[in-house]
């Protein structure tokens, strides 16, 4: 249902279309006048004036009509034919014509002339397309004199909704409790001034959601337009950007004009970095583009608070929003919608399971925990995946199988039946994925695995290892990075071990490795050799998550040095790994060829089988999942002994300083002297209060 505002809207489209209206009409009927004037010579065929006279020689013409420009013969019906043809010609000067014509007995006339109506023909066609000329220039100039622009143009296009029109509300946003704890402020400032009035509070004038692209930054605004009550316009910021010049500019000024005619309200810019780019010359200049941010600034100054007039805008990228449109007083809220974590991505996958059938083995904590980084629109896709899977298999509820593969549609793809690969390739891809799963149960700090299947995916991969936390996790110690590291170059390194040859398929596993070897070097400070110095920073931090490189070329040749060396350790510890285990790695390989998918309960049966007693008390064996990550190292007697030395030699500079001070009599007041002043104080002051009380 629209609002009296879209209404009015329409009406003035109505009344901008009335005169293309008249002007469709009028080249209309012109046109109807010029093809009747066509149709009535097209019967007629063009002769000569010598063929004329031979047919009136020859008996052939019926009549002739004489017009002020041309001769219109009608010939006599022939048989067989359904009408008499006619013919024209040109008038010619002729004094004997109608002698001829009467000795002939042939039926003449001549046709008056209508001077009148040729006079009017000639002056419509000579002065109309003048007039309506003028007209269209007179209408347009008018447009853009108001700010509207050509037919619209300079017209804002935002949407408006009213009161449950969008049909979301707070409720239906997830894992977000703090973003949503700070617009349900706003929106009870907008139902209840007089309540932060009173205490002298001011409503925020705007609001910048800043996170990854699918935390829900539009669904909350959405969820604002429902709770709000009040209108809400709704537009991108793309829609500011025309190819006219000055159009962005009279979009945000007619936009703000409407907003404050039917304040309070809210307004929502979505992507408001499309027009929101600083000015400075790093990201690129153009002028059209800042023009419209100057009025953007110029309108956000230019509203007061007190009417209820609220900004909000969502952006990923806000590292290239210009610093004006960032300050207090126009985004005095900058608000964060970030990844969910563990408790939210179970919210998440609560609120859109909520119209979903499931069964009684669904256990959301578990999908939640295999799908850490994963953002709200990836969890309600793969709610969805999960229920057509249960439909294709012919199932009338969702099960906890159907979630997880659901989960490695969205993550790896589907599984390609259709790709056959030949035996000794199967062989190549098992010990490759083996290799990553059986260091992963080798090492402390690896995570356990979940699922192992050398099934290629649509995605590209010819198998994979399907690894899930035990807890969510915030940090990462140096010891889990290089787990990570070994267990990564596991797969090449099982390659090199079995078949003395290395493949494409640990393009990706490189990929990988190199990345966090690099992040441990230049931004986490986990080099021996570079120690705490940040080398490279991120950039587009809520998209591809760039690191830009902040040392000299010959630093930067010392850091893939190290890269390289760090590498190296870890592929060397992995091979290492994997000879000692040489036959757990053939069993569990030959089992994964027969089966071409096994779990990881699967898995740690066969490893527990061949390993028996002979992996208990080894450095490589997992702690249990009581004890702590990060152990705290006990205080040593060195840094004890260290400690008191130091107290000792502050001592001892104290005892000096007192000695000098008594030295130069300047009293030295200790601390005793000072309390005891205190208390001398505190008792003439009670002294004092009594006397006033007796008096």
């Amino acid at each position: 249902m629209e609002n009296n505002g879209s209404n009015k809207n329409g009406s003035n489209r109505n009344k901008m279309g009335i005169p293309f209206i008249i002007f469709v009409t009028l080249i209309t009927a012109l046109l109807v006048m010029a093809l009747s004037k066509l149709q009535n010579q097209g019967g007629q065929k063009e002769i000569s004036y010598n063929q004329f006279l031979d047919m009136v020689e020859e008996k052939q013409v019926e009549k002739v009509q004489i017009q002020a420009d041309k001769i219109v013969i009608t010939a006599k019906k022939q048989a067989g034919d359904p009408e008499a043809k006619k013919y024209y010609t040109g008038v010619v000067k002729d004094d004997t014509l109608s002698e001829r014509l009467y000795k002939a007995g042939i039926k003449y006339e001549q046709k008056i002339p209508d001077t009148t109506s040729s006079v009017i023909i000639q002056t419509l066609f000579s002065f109309v397309p003048l007039l309506l000329l003028l007209l269209m220039l007179g209408w347009m100039t008018r447009k853009l004199a108001k700010g509207g622009g050509m037919m619209g143009i300079g017209k804002s296009n935002a949407k408006m909704y009213v009161e449950k029109q969008t049909g979301v509300s707070f409720k239906d946003v997830a894992g977000q409790d703090e973003a949503k704890e700070s617009l349900q402020e706003v929106v009870d400032f907008l139902h209840n001034p007089s309540k932060y009035t009173s205490v002298g509070a001011k409503l925020p004038k705007g609001a910048l959601l800043v996170g990854p692209p699918g935390t829900g930054k539009t669904l909350l605004a959405k969820a604002v337009a429902g709770e709000a009550n009040v209108p809400f316009f709704s537009l991108s910021g793309s829609a500011f950007v025309e190819m006219y010049v000055g159009v962005g500019a009279s979009r945000v000024r007619d936009l703000f004009k409407e907003a404050q005619q039917t304040a309070p309200c809210i307004i929502f810019i979505d992507e408001i970095d499309a027009v929101g780019k600083s000015r400075d010359n790093q990201f690129g200049s153009n002028d059209e583009r800042e023009q419209t941010l100057n009025q953007l600034l110029a309108e956000m100054d230019g509203f007061e608070s007190n009417k209820g007039l609220v900004l909000l805008a969502a952006t990923n990228r806000p590292e290239i929003l210009d610093p004006a449109l960032l300050r207090p007083g126009r985004f005095d809220r900058r608000i964060i919608v970030e990844k969910p974590d563990l408790k939210g991505r179970v919210e998440v996958l609560k609120v859109h399971a909520t119209d979903v059938r499931m069964d009684e083995t669904v256990d959301l904590e578990a999908i939640a925990l295999a799908t850490s980084g994963a953002v709200g629109s990836d969890l309600a896709n793969m709610i969805n995946e999960a229920a057509i899977n249960a439909v294709k298999n012919g199932r009338n509820a969702v099960s906890q199988k159907d979630l997880f593969e659901a989960v490695e549609v969205v993550l790896v793809g589907k599984e390609k039946k259709d790709r056959i690969m030949s035996q000794e390739e199967r062989r190549i891809v098992s010990y490759h994925e083996v290799g990553h799963a059986l260091v992963s149960a080798l090492q402390k700090d690896a995570e356990p695995v979940q699922k192992i299947t050398i099934v290629p995916r649509t995605m590209g991969a010819l198998g994979y290892v399907m690894q899930t936390p035990e807890e969510e996790k915030f940090l990462n110690t140096k010891k889990e990075l290089q787990a990570m590291l070994v267990g990564a170059l596991a797969g090449r390194a099982a390659e090199e071990l079995i078949f003395d040859t290395v493949t494409t398929g640990a393009s990706n596993d490189i990929e990988r490795a190199t990345a966090i070897a690099r992040a441990m070097i230049t931004q986490y400070g986990m080099s021996e050799k570079f120690g705490l110095i940040g080398l490279e920073s991120i950039q587009n931090r809520y998209l591809d998550g760039r690191a830009v490189r902040n040392c000299a070329e010959a630093t930067a040749a010392e850091i893939d040095k190290e890269i390289m060396e760090t590498l190296r350790q870890a592929y060397e510890e992995a091979k290492a790994l994997l000879a000692e285990h040489r036959e757990t790695l053939d069993r569990i390989a030959a089992f994964l060829i027969e089966k071409e998918t096994i779990t990881g309960k699967e898995f740690m049966e066969i490893f527990h089988q061949i390993e028996g007693d002979k992996a208990e008390g080894e450095p490589g064996e997992k702690e249990a999942s009581g004890d702590a990550r990060i152990v705290i190292n006990p205080v040593s007697e060195a840094i004890l002994k260290e400690a008191a030395a130091s107290q000792e030699t502050v001592t001892s500079q104290e005892d000096t300083v007192s000695q000098e001070a008594a030295a130069s009599q300047e009293p030295v007041i200790s601390q005793e002297t000072v309390a005891s002043q205190e208390v001398i104080i505190s008792r003439e002051a009670e002294g004092t209060t009594e006397e006033q009380t007796g008096k």
